[in-house]
């Protein structure tokens, strides 16, 4: 592979790239619609910002989104926290989720890592959210309930957090990989009514069962009062306390012939997302319908550049924030493709395979996959078809130039490759990809549109070409209306806003250029993050310590600038025991 210096120009849209972009298109609008006019992402992201609420009612209007009732005015308070955007308007996000999916195309490709692909038509992801949506209301389901999930990345997932957001419930997910004692630190505090799960999954070749941890949940979380079992190991529901199999719950009810959609304001919650802090349990972030739909709309189809036609794929659980943003990107009216199972297994060219076998235009991943993937010397588009794809988005930690790199060589050298960062408190990201414009070794596009991300010094002023504090200056639509219990925002305020008053202070060292390009130098707190999941050290120290050989911990984070994070853990043991094999292996599970 040859090498570039950090700052090269790797790639640059073509005048067709550029006048077929959905930025090119909302510039149009903007100018046929708004009269205003803009020569350049530069000029459009600053109007965006220094204009926030003419800039999300364009949103609102340019993409055509459905509501019963229209907003009031825009930004009615724009104090962080607790800015009050769309006050007045009524919608739903599932609702708009299917008004912008079509029956001539796929709503979702899903591939197992222990089956074919397969295609799954909206009619289909319709008629089960519809009858699940039923099924839910029969169970007691109504608005501001906690329906939760323990699933794996697959088409029932969809189908759940669809049926759940129609009727104004709230969703909250772990993915089946965690252990009980991190998903009761979750789920505890929300206090759900029902839960749907797994009863197993695969993973790298190996069958996991996860009956015994269903089990574990039921009888810890006192809430709950039902529980949907997806089965994958046996078709039972294994002895487990009001539990009904997914397949019995749907064929129980008549639902009724078209799906009806609660119309909530913009502010009511749509799911709790979790993220670490240093200490205590995981925060639970609530964001809102309104919040999450424009925002996600506009981050895959401005930022993403996707459209109808389009296959998105990224690689995720449901445990991680972008799992979340590939619903979203339905919004765009592209397709989702779904995998379950290892990037790994049998081999690091699984994904590159999928990429081929369905189609795919747009693949997202991780950067420390794109590492993993040089490490294995592997060279994708020498074994596979790979011209489809237009777009590669990396996110999780700063990606190298040697990342930059090896996609361009050994993927496809006419596509934009979109570093991006942002988070699971505002769901979407803040810095990525702009495609008039062009990509540079290392570095990251610029901020997104609506996004007044700034570089603060230590005296809280802006500065260019100089590393500093990653904030955000005005408010955004998804920032989290509130940590469930916390009515005086007191953990929220904590959180985001005690070094710059009024001004959300994300946690990352970013440097931004003269031409807008910027660079994320990760962490500049204490919180951990391993391939894009924050983890405090309080929940690690609190899960291997619950083991009756462990006596104390200390996990560090030795991430180096530029370089993928690795994190030693130190255990101490009771007198007289060993780490061998087998506890190492108990560790692991733990975590």
């Amino acid at each position: 592979m040859k090498q570039v210096a950090e700052g090269s120009m790797l790639w640059s849209p073509t005048e067709g790239v550029k006048a077929n972009a959905n930025l090119t298109r909302y510039m149009i609008w903007l100018a046929e619609n708004r009269n205003l006019n803009f020569d350049n992402y530069a000029d459009l992201w600053q109007w965006s910002v220094d204009h926030i609420d003419r800039f999300w009612e364009t949103i609102w209007h340019f993409f055509d989104l459905k509501w019963s009732q229209p907003a009031e005015s825009i930004l009615a308070d724009r104090t962080m926290p607790g800015a009050k955007w769309f006050p007045g308007a009524r919608l739903n996000y599932a609702e708009n989720i299917f008004a912008k999916t079509s029956d001539d195309r796929p709503m979702l490709l899903y591939k197992a890592e222990d089956a074919p692909l397969v295609e799954i038509s909206r009619q289909s992801v319709y008629d089960q959210a519809n009858r699940l949506a039923q099924v839910l209301r029969e169970m007691g389901v109504q608005q501001g309930d906690r329906v939760v999930a323990y699933l794996p990345n697959i088409p029932e997932t969809i189908v759940a957090v669809t049926a759940v957001s129609s009727l104004g419930a709230i969703w909250s997910s772990c993915s089946p990989d965690f252990g009980s004692r991190s998903v009761l630190d979750r789920f505890t505090q929300i206090e759900p009514k029902v839960l749907i799960a797994v009863d197993g999954y695969n993973y790298s070749g190996k069958q996991f069962d996860r009956r015994d941890i269903v089990a574990e949940l039921q009888a810890a979380l006192p809430t709950l009062k039902h529980t949907i079992l997806v089965p994958h190991i046996a078709h039972t529901d294994n002895g487990l306390q009001n539990t009904v199999l997914w397949g019995d719950a749907l064929n129980s009810v008549t639902p009724p012939e078209t799906m009806t959609f609660a119309q909530v304001p913009f502010d009511h919650p749509l799911w709790v997302l979790y993220s670490s802090g240093t200490t205590g349990l995981p925060k639970p972030i609530v964001q809102g319908h309104g919040g999450i739909l424009v925002e996600h709309v506009k981050a895959t189809a401005l930022h993403n550049d996707l459209r109808p036609g389009d296959r998105f794929f990224w690689y995720s659980s449901t445990g991680w924030m972008m799992w979340n943003y590939i619903l979203g990107s339905l919004l765009s009216g592209a397709s989702i493709i779904l995998y379950n199972g290892s990037p790994a297994y049998p081999d690091m060219n699984v994904l590159w395979q999928l990429a081929e076998a369905s189609g795919m235009t747009y693949f997202g991943t991780s950067a420390a996959y794109i590492s993993a993937c040089i490490k294995a010397g592997i060279h994708p588009n020498q074994q596979f078809d790979l011209g489809k794809i237009r777009g590669v988005g990396s996110t999780g930690s700063p990606l190298t130039v040697a990342g930059f790199q090896w996609i361009y060589d050994n993927v496809n050298e006419d596509l934009a490759l979109e570093s991006l960062s942002g988070g699971t408190d505002l769901c979407t990201a803040f810095v990525g990809g702009a495609r008039i414009n062009p990509i540079y070794a290392g570095e990251i596009q610029g901020a997104s549109l609506g996004a007044k991300v700034q570089a603060f010094n230590d005296d809280g002023e802006p500065v260019v070409d100089e590393v500093g504090e990653l904030v955000i200056t005005e408010p955004m639509p998804s920032m989290p209306l509130c940590f469930w219990n916390d009515p005086d925002y007191a953990r929220y305020k904590a959180s985001y806003f005690e070094m710059f008053p009024g001004i959300w202070r994300h946690g990352d060292w970013i440097k931004f250029n003269e031409r807008g390009g910027c660079v994320i130098y990760g962490r500049s707190d204490s919180t951990i993050n391993r391939q894009g999941i924050r983890m405090g050290t309080s929940e690690i120290y609190q899960a291997v310590e619950a083991l009756p050989e462990v006596i104390d911990s200390l996990i560090i984070d030795l991430e180096l600038l530029g370089r993928e994070s690795y994190l030693p853990l130190f255990v101490v043991l009771r007198s007289g025991l060993e780490l061998d094999d087998e506890l190492k292996q108990r560790i692991k599970q733990t975590l």
